[in-house]
């Protein structure tokens, strides 16, 4: 049989321009859905991991990500790096660039990428690197295809899924593979599963999932963490490796107590020198929460906060008698040396791990984990623990402030972990009372004595500014408290911490020139000159997500006014009451004399979730909060 050379020739050509085309269809961003590009500014056509657990001490994940970017802020969504440090070993690297028809036009190399020590500021010692690809698109849109490979001997943290991964984020194909072929015993932890097209493919102790073709979720103001509302999904064995420390821990008591022995036990130990001297401190003392302020203000007064996050450092603290002698430590370490003095003056405390950040996040009171990103004091007092804060110089004794309250927090005890719930600051712990002595002056500019106090997490954000210079302090109350009031000044600033009765005091004189609107015969102003609500929630035509009111607070405001000379009112403006399961707003006034009057408001929300029907009452009541905040008073020559 004769074979025509030009024909398989032609045939290997077309062959190999199909398979080209294909692979350059593939990365076209012209080939994706349009309805994935609605509302993206990115979108991930594959996100593949396969994570191999081949011992307890022997991890690899691999994974290959393809992310097209339709616009400028779409880039932040590439996500082309890897940490890695002592135990964390990249063995693969690279990255291929694609322009919008899918042509190759730039590839790296693992030597290509950045390779910086990955700390920050505050952080003294780490051994923790990051490699990141650092890529200046010419043009919209771009496709990034990053693979990676890493081995790491520490199996504590087994990689979460987390297909959905941000707002305006499309998804493709998102698959998670967990290979087990030990069959190491393990939990997982699912969550929204029920809400998306999650499919699972798994068989035995193998994982297998996958998320296709989920369209980019929008952001709305008001509602629940971003992790509260998509699907995500944790692992972790039931026997692990840290830093080369083995644990077994299938329940809290199990890993609360492998933590106290393996990383806790033992570094509380302190000279004779400091146990004399905090002894000393609290003779005479009988009270153990008297004793626990003695030695909390002795810490905060002799330590300072830098990290140490080197080697087992990212979750050993470093020993008390170290953080003694040169007066600095992490959250680890100036907790665990906190605990150390109270064990010597006989008060029992206990290390306690939390998720902290303003964004409240609890630590899992069903799956235990490694878990938390911070370490505070619990000390147990008959049913009314007090928590401490080990690495503020400044706030509170017994105060926590919205970095760790109200959330669920793993409390290490010799025995074994027991999961605790910190204090919460909510509704109307949450005070402002204000008062004003307002002098309206003939010429339109007023003159005021000004007077507010803070509790609970209204004086979290104020305290600290006692510490502001003259001229940071004129910026904040010009720039940030009454940014609504043109020509304002500020003078006689004092401030009161009372941290007894955890209050701020701000005393402070006010003027605002041409406030007021003086015509021939009126004199027209706004009445809330000093706590005004400005901003109206957006608008959603088609809301999506639940409605959350997080803390809740009240703030009651009380002003007094002195008319200008030559003018008075006909009468002043109607009382106003409203109330509902959101909040409350109530505004009255009242006549002292025939040149002063009392304008009293009050304004409260509520802590709580809602439907998301709900949000439209809300905006509404929240708009008429700022139509009367804005309310103005005439007032008429005599």
């Amino acid at each position: 049989m004769k074979i025509n050379t030009l024909a398989i020739f032609l045939i290997a050509f077309m062959l190999c321009s199909n398979i080209f085309s294909q692979e350059k269809q593939n990365l076209s961003s012209i080939s994706i859905p349009k309805e994935l590009k609605e509302s993206a500014n990115a979108i991930i056509r594959l996100n593949k991991t396969i994570i191999d657990v081949e011992t307890i001490d022997h991890l690899v994940v691999k994974q290959q990500r393809i992310v097209t970017v339709l616009n400028k802020l779409g880039k932040k969504h590439i996500n082309a790096y890897k940490h890695y440090n002592n135990d964390t070993k990249i063995t693969k690297l690279s990255a291929i660039i694609y322009d919008a028809l899918g042509n190759k036009i730039k590839k790296y190399s693992k030597s290509d990428f950045q390779d910086v020590s990955a700390i920050d500021g505050g952080t003294l010692y780490s051994d923790s690197r990051v490699k990141f690809l650092e890529h200046t698109p010419t043009s919209y849109p771009y496709t990034v295809v990053f693979e990676s490979e890493y081995k790491n001997s520490s199996t504590g943290f087994i990689p979460k899924w987390f297909p959905i991964e941000n707002y305006n984020l499309a998804i493709e194909k998102s698959i998670y593979i967990l290979n087990n072929p030990k069959n190491i015993p393990f939990r997982k932890r699912e969550k929204n599963f029920d809400v998306f097209s999650i499919k699972n493919s798994s068989t035995g102790n193998n994982l297998n999932y996958s998320l296709t073709n989920q369209l980019a979720i929008r952001p709305e103001y008001y509602t629940l963490n971003f992790e509260e509302l998509v699907p995500n999904m944790s692992i972790s064995l039931d026997s692990f490796s840290l830093k080369g420390i083995k644990g077994n821990a299938k329940n809290w008591k199990e890993f609360g107590k492998w933590m106290y022995n393996e990383l806790i036990n033992g570094r509380n130990q302190l000279s004779p020198s400091t146990i004399s001297k905090v002894k000393q401190l609290v003779k005479g003392i009988n009270n153990s929460a008297d004793k626990a302020k003695v030695i909390y203000e002795y810490v905060q007064n002799k330590t300072r906060y830098i990290s140490v996050q080197v080697d087992i450092g990212g979750w050993e603290p470093i020993a008390a008698n170290k953080v003694d002698e040169v007066g600095y430590g992490d959250c680890k370490g100036l907790t665990n040396y906190t605990k150390a003095l109270l064990d010597a003056v006989g008060v029992k405390s206990h290390y306690s791990i939390v998720w902290a950040g303003n964004a409240k996040k609890n630590v899992f009171k069903d799956f235990s984990s490694m878990q938390g990103n911070h370490v505070i004091l619990n000390i147990p007092n008959n049913g009314n623990d007090i928590w401490l804060e080990c690495t503020s110089q400044t706030i509170p004794f017994g105060f926590l402030g919205d970095f760790t309250d109200d959330r669920d927090v793993l409390v290490i005890t010799p025995e074994g972990g027991v999961i605790k719930r910190t204090p919460a600051y909510i509704n109307k712990d949450n005070l402002q009372l204000t008062k004003a002595d307002v002098t309206l002056l003939p010429n339109g500019n007023i003159s005021a004595h000004f007077e507010r106090k803070s509790y609970g997490t209204q004086y979290y954000d104020k305290y600290s500014i006692e510490e502001f210079t003259k001229k940071e302090l004129n910026k904040y109350y010009k720039s940030t408290v009454w940014d609504y009031n043109n020509n304002l000044e500020v003078d006689n600033i004092k401030h009161s911490n009372n941290k007894e009765q955890i209050e701020f005091t701000e005393d402070l004189d006010v003027k605002i020139e041409k406030f007021a609107t003086v015509r021939d015969s009126s004199y027209l102003f706004k009445l809330n000159i000093f706590n005004r609500v400005t901003g109206i929630p957006k608008k959603y035509r088609n809301r999506q997500q639940p409605l959350e009111i997080e803390r809740g607070f009240t703030d009651k405001d009380e002003f007094i006014f002195t008319l200008p000379e030559g003018y008075t009112f006909t009468s002043l403006p109607e009382k106003r009451n409203i109330t509902n399961k959101f909040g409350a707003y109530r505004i009255s006034f009242e006549k002292i004399n025939n040149t002063t009057f009392n304008y009293k408001r009050e304004f409260s929300l509520i802590k709580g979730i809602h439907s998301k029907e709900d949000y439209k009452a809300y905006r509404k009541f929240r708009k008429t909060v700022v139509k009367y905040d804005n309310l103005r008073i005439e007032l008429i020559k005599l």
